[in-house]
C-alpha cells in the first residue's frame, strides 16, 4: 500500500472514531445531547447516531431554517464555508464517515463498473439539485399547519441518517420497532441501494446525491489545500487519469469541482508533477 493510501486510511479511520465516541450511548440506548452537540462535523454523520458526539452540518442547517425564530442558519453556513476555503472537497475524501463505508464497499473485490457518457454527467447535477430543493428551499418555504418547516432531506433521503440513526435507534427501542412505517421502510430501500450499488460504482452518493458535496465543490478551485500541476515535469502519459476513481480528466481538470483529493493521481504520479499543497510550495519557491 502506498504511504498516501496509508496516510488517507487512517484518518478516515480517526474521523469516524472521533465523530462517533459515544460508546454510552448504546448502553442508555439515547441520544447524546451534550454540549458538543452544539458543534458541527465537517462530514456527513448523523445527529441522531446513538454514537454520535456532535451534529451534521446538514442537518444542522435545517434545523435553524425550521425554527420559526430564524430564517438562516448563519453558524453552520459560516462553518462550512470556511471548512470549503481550507479543504473544498477534501472532507470528502477524508472526514466523511459515510464515504468511508462507501470505499469499503467499493474494495470487495467484484466485477466494478465505470460510469460515463452524458447520462453519467447528467446524472452528477442531481447533488445540486438536491441542495437546493431538499436541504434549502423545502425547509424554509414549507411549513405544517403549526409554522414549521421539516428537514426533508435528512427525512426522506439520507442513507446515513438511515445506517447510523435509524437502525440502531429501531433496534435498541422495542417501542419503535412495532410502529415501523412507510417512511422508515422507504429509507432501508434507499440505503440498500446505495449500499449494493457501492459495490461496483465508486461512492455513488458522493456522485450524484449529497448535497454537503456538492457545497463543499463550489470551493475546490480556491481552497487552501487544492492540487497543483508543474507541467515541467509532467510527460502526459495519462496515468493519473486513468487511476482517478471519480473519472476526472486528468491533469486538464485538475481542481474539478468532482475531486475529492483521494490521492491516488498523486501516487500514480512517477515524475510528481501533481502536488496538494500549493500554499506551501510557492513560499518556498518565493524563499529560494
Amino acid at each position: 500500500m502506498a504511504k498516501g493510501k496509508k496516510i488517507r486510511l487512517l484518518i478516515q479511520l480517526l474521523s469516524v472514531l472521533v465523530s462517533n465516541a459515544n460508546l454510552k450511548g448504546f448502553l442508555t440506548k439515547s441520544i447524546y445531547s451534550g454540549k458538543a452537540k452544539s458543534l458541527c462535523l465537517p462530514g456527513l454523520n448523523c445527529y441522531s447516531c446513538p454514537l454520535a458526539v456532535a451534529s451534521c452540518p446538514v442537518g444542522a442547517f435545517q434545523a435553524a431554517v425550521n425554527s420559526r425564530k430564524f430564517s438562516f442558519s448563519f453558524y453552520v453556513t459560516g462553518f462550512i464555508s470556511l471548512i470549503g476555503l481550507l479543504a473544498g472537497r477534501l472532507v470528502c475524501g477524508y472526514l466523511c464517515p459515510f464515504g468511508f463505508i462507501q470505499d469499503l464497499l467499493f474494495k470487495i473485490p467484484l466485477a466494478k463498473i465505470r460510469t460515463r457518457g452524458k447520462f453519467d454527467r447528467i446524472l452528477r447535477f442531481l447533488k445540486y439539485i438536491v441542495l437546493l430543493l431538499f436541504v434549502i428551499l423545502i425547509p424554509i418555504f414549507v411549513a405544517d399547519r403549526f409554522g414549521n418547516g421539516f428537514p426533508a432531506f435528512c427525512k426522506y433521503i439520507c442513507p446515513a441518517g438511515s445506517l447510523e440513526g435509524g437502525i440502531p435507534l429501531v433496534l435498541l427501542n422495542k417501542g419503535l420497532c412495532s410502529s415501523i412505517g412507510f417512511l422508515f421502510r422507504w429509507k432501508m430501500t434507499l440505503l440498500v441501494a446505495t449500499l449494493f450499488l457501492s459495490l461496483f460504482i465508486f461512492r455513488p452518493f458522493c456522485k450524484y446525491i449529497c448535497p454537503l458535496g456538492a457545497f463543499y465543490s463550489f470551493f475546490n478551485k480556491i481552497s487552501f489545500l487544492r492540487l497543483t500541476h508543474e507541467k515541467s515535469k509532467c510527460t502526459l502519459c495519462g496515468k493519473c487519469g486513468a487511476v482517478c476513481p471519480m473519472q476526472i480528466k486528468m491533469p486538464r481538470s485538475i481542481n474539478s469541482m468532482e475531486c475529492i483529493r483521494c490521492g491516488k493521481c498523486l501516487d500514480a504520479c512517477e515524475n510528481k508533477s501533481l502536488s496538494l499543497f500549493k500554499l506551501s510550495l510557492d513560499l518556498n519557491k518565493s524563499r529560494g
